[in-house]
């Protein structure tokens, strides 16, 4: 298996059981970013870690800008920019994470439904 398409079996994992844990469970979602929310720019810092993780494997062995994948490298590529604007000006992932409520963890379901609909569009082009 090469490493493109080990990094697309990645990303199809990562964001089937992401995309599939915002439509089924968006109010828990709310809660974890009202936690983090909770505990001010420490809390932003746990999601730089997360963005950063994600995005930095994917940037560091899925450089592929044509086709299909072209859409895993720019999704990589952007959650390392967020991790760095995360890591570097946390008043603005805090300011982010202020638009979280629990009357509106319905709109999780919309990032759930994104994140299906890449791991599908990986899928179809590996199986291709």
């Amino acid at each position: 298996m090469s490493t493109h398409t080990a990094i697309q079996l990645f990303a199809i994992i990562h964001f089937t059981t992401i995309g599939l844990s915002h439509v089924v469970a968006p109010r828990a979602w709310a809660e974890f970013f009202l936690l983090l929310r909770a505990k001010g720019h420490a809390g932003v810092l746990v999601v730089a870690f997360i963005s950063l993780g994600f995005g930095s494997i994917v940037a560091a062995f899925h450089q592929v800008w044509t086709g299909i994948p072209l859409v895993l490298t720019l999704i990589g590529w952007g959650q390392v920019l967020k991790g760095l604007l995360y890591f570097c000006i946390p008043a603005y992932g805090l300011r982010k994470l202020g638009l979280v409520s629990i009357e509106r963890s319905w709109m999780f379901v919309f990032p759930g439904v994104f994140l299906l609909a890449i791991a599908a569009l990986l899928t179809y082009h590996l199986a291709s």
